[in-house]
């Protein structure tokens, strides 16, 4: 799961985001949280991610301009070289042949967004 948040954000705000995008992905399970490098060491994802017993970890910006992501903010796109940061971060751990399960979603607050990614390789039966 990719997560994307404002410093003003709290653990509130990311758990929200991470409820409405688990509602959009049908029972997807969560293997790791995944956002900027810089935003990854941040105590409220980290503490996100040890509530959850799964490993919180940060992607490069280098690998975040790689992925084009469906929703575009330009904000994001200023600051991150890409159209969304939980989207780009979800994409990016999952590996080449990831595709998005859950597009972006918003905390109720405004304050956080995740979005799931799922290598589709992994997956095939």
């Amino acid at each position: 799961m990719g997560l994307g948040f404002r410093a003003a954000a709290d653990l509130a705000s990311l758990q929200d985001a991470m409820r409405l995008a688990l509602e959009g992905a049908g029972g997807t399970k969560i293997d790791a949280l995944v956002t900027e490098a810089a935003k990854s060491r941040e105590i409220v994802f980290q503490e996100l991610a040890g509530l959850m017993g799964i490993p919180g970890l940060g992607i490069t910006q280098t690998d975040l301009q790689q992925m084009i992501t469906p929703t575009q903010s330009q904000r994001i796109q200023d600051r991150f070289g890409t159209g969304s940061l939980a989207e780009a971060a979800a994409l990016a751990a999952a590996g080449p042949n990831a595709r998005l399960v859950a597009p972006r979603v918003v905390s109720g607050d405004g304050k956080a967004t995740a979005a799931i990614a799922q290598n589709l390789e992994e997956n095939q039966i």
